[in-house]
């Protein structure tokens, strides 16, 4: 019996509404499940899906995220809901399974033609998760292959499994809550790009976010990648349970050994996925075909790499896919060059692992950074950056952690330390930036902290910033007055 048979008339619980709790709602309801859809909280927004749901015949529960349903045989949750929810101690008692969205979207897979369901090439890491999974798709697309970017990328799975023109092969992005409700997830190949510390209030030890994190090399078909720059990705790798014949593929920014992807006299070569591996490398693209072409970023394209070779895509392809790749905002974005200075706006880059390789990537900076630290320390940051920075203005709740570690680790240093928190701290920012830096430097926003004590999103604080330097740029005095 299918999945799809399975979940006609069962009683299930979804744990949550939003971007993935309502399109599992309606998946659910459309395919015969008897839908109940819990939540906390109980909002304007809340009550606006909720009201949606109930026209359509669901069930929703407002307010009451940890009672267990009467009769629930399933959940099915959003990915943030912690493990240790009461609804979910509940359920463990009831024997009831949980699923989360990206689950329940493998199980869904199988499409009623009868054809194979498409393979997923999977990514995950503390950062560049997005990137890497966009780059991907423009190398399957350069293929000529029917693909899409998605998952955490924020285009549903449900959507790609269920869609009437069935895909050949699925670039998916996967957060580490996702995977820790993904137990029987397989992918064809799957790449970990990092680990630091993150979520850790979520997990509750790195260890168990790192065992989360790893759940992606379970049961992989060709090819597990991981970053040779850091042991913990390869650790994962060695504890995974693969199908015979999986092979481990390393990426590195330096001159790769066999069964890897480096780089060669600014060169992107291939020597895990050639005929003779030992003695002959591949070339796939230029340094100069990556934009940005900052260390971390190549880092990310030989990682699209790996899994689009795993996948059995030729060269010619990650060199297009690459040059046609274009990265989203936010991310090492050029505003613009003002006097001799470029402004770059890395809002995306909302912890301390982030915000070093986006530090690592300039020779003289004047770095914007703060907001909330999240539990984050910021003394490694700081001391790796010392040498490039020529100045710093600190903004948002948690700064003084960061005025404290340049104290101590870069005391020469200029520090602005704003003490604001409203969204017109940034103008007065960029303004004390621009103050600071010199022809040849960057003034850098990468701010190594989480953006909600000032802004919605790291979107909006991105925005504000560049904003504040097109003030700068603009040729009317008027409108820098």
């Amino acid at each position: 019996m299918s999945t799809r048979e399975e979940l006609a008339g069962k009683r299930v619980t979804v744990a949550g509404l939003g971007v993935s709790g309502v399109p599992a709602a309606k998946v659910l309801h459309g395919l015969g499940a008897l839908v109940t859809v819990v939540n906390d909280g109980a909002d304007e927004r809340a009550a606006a899906q909720a009201k949606e749901l109930e026209a359509g015949g669901i069930t929703v529960r407002l307010g009451d995220g940890d009672t267990l349903p009467d009769g629930t045989e399933l959940i099915v949750t959003a990915p943030g809901w912690r493990p240790d929810k009461p609804l979910f101690a509940a359920a463990a008692a009831a024997g009831v399974e949980i699923w989360g969205d990206v689950e329940l979207a493998w199980r869904l897979r199988e499409t009623p033609s009868g054809r194979a369901p498409a393979p997923w090439l999977a990514v995950t890491g503390t950062n560049g998760k997005t990137t890497t999974v966009r780059m991907l798709a423009a190398i399957l697309e350069a293929a000529g292959l029917r693909t899409a970017a998605v998952g955490n990328i924020g285009v549903s799975l449900l959507d790609a499994v269920l869609a009437d023109e069935p895909y050949d092969v699925l670039a998916v992005e996967l957060s580490s809550y996702q995977l820790h409700w993904a137990p029987s997830l397989r992918a064809h190949s799957a790449a970990v790009l990092n680990l630091a510390p993150d979520h850790l209030d979520w997990h509750g030890s790195m260890a168990a976010y790192a065992a989360d994190k790893g759940r992606i090399y379970e049961g992989n078909e060709v090819a597990c990648v991981y970053n040779a720059a850091d042991p913990a990705t390869e650790d994962l790798v060695r504890e995974a349970d693969v199908v015979e014949g999986c092979r481990a593929v390393g990426f590195t920014l330096g001159t790769p050994g066999p069964s890897q992807l480096g780089v060669v006299d600014g060169i992107l070569v291939d020597r895990a996925f050639v005929e003779n591996r030992r003695e002959h490398a591949q070339e796939l693209a230029e340094i100069t075909d990556v934009e940005p072409p900052a260390p971390h970023n190549i880092a990310n394209a030989l990682a699209a790499a790996a899994l689009a070779r795993a996948y059995g895509v030729p060269a010619s392809a990650v060199r297009d896919g690459l040059r046609a790749f274009r990265p989203d905002p936010h991310r090492i974005e050029k505003v613009a060059d003002v006097d001799g200075v470029a402004y770059i706006d890395d809002s995306k880059a909302t912890n301390t692992h982030a915000a070093e390789a986006s530090l690592a990537a300039y020779d003289t900076i004047v770095w914007i950074a703060g907001g909330l630290a999240k539990g984050a320390t910021f003394d490694d940051l700081v001391r790796g950056a010392a040498g490039r920075l020529r100045g710093a203005v600190l903004i948002g709740a948690d700064r003084a952690l960061i005025a404290e570690a340049l104290a101590r680790h870069a005391p020469d240093v200029p520090v602005v330390d704003l003490d604001r928190t409203d969204t017109g701290a940034m103008e007065a920012a960029v303004r004390e930036a621009e103050r600071l830096a010199r022809p040849g430097d960057t003034v850098l926003l990468a701010p190594a902290c989480a953006s909600m004590d000032m802004f919605v999103n790291y979107n909006k604080r991105g925005e504000s910033f560049a904003e504040a330097v097109r003030g700068l740029a603009a040729p009317d005095p008027a409108q820098r007055a």
